[in-house]
């Protein structure tokens, strides 16, 4: 079995997530999420995070506006629409209720006298 391509599957299953969440907080340049996922030690390249940005657009939970640059060509501003929001509510209670069973189930578990001393006065 191959361990990278397992953890390449956990990381790819919370990326719209994370992406969601820096984006949550404020309008955002790609070139910003890539620097703050790296920051984070999860890398993504352009090439992966463009047509996510795209289809989260055309799902209509992010919107964006270009703003003229100094040194350059316009840039296109991420911001989370009002339907994004509430979708990356639902989205950050799933990841709560996954993050706690994963927690409960890869904790030792409690022996039968640990459960019975609990229960007593």
């Amino acid at each position: 079995m191959d361990i990278q391509n397992t953890q390449s599957q956990m990381r790819k299953g919370v990326l719209e997530f994370c992406i969601l969440s820096i984006i949550r907080q404020g309008e955002v340049y790609p070139s910003d999420l890539v620097d703050r996922m790296k920051a984070a030690n999860l890398h993504i390249l352009e090439g992966t995070l463009y047509p996510l940005l795209t289809r989260l657009k055309n799902a209509e939970l992010l919107t964006y506006r270009w703003v003229e640059s100094n040194s350059g060509p316009p840039r296109k501003y991420f911001v989370m629409t009002e339907k994004g929001l509430t979708f990356y509510g639902e989205l950050e209670r799933t990841w709560q209720e996954l993050a706690d069973a994963v927690q409960v189930l890869t904790q030792p578990a409690a022996s039968p006298e640990t459960n019975n001393n609990q229960n007593q006065p």
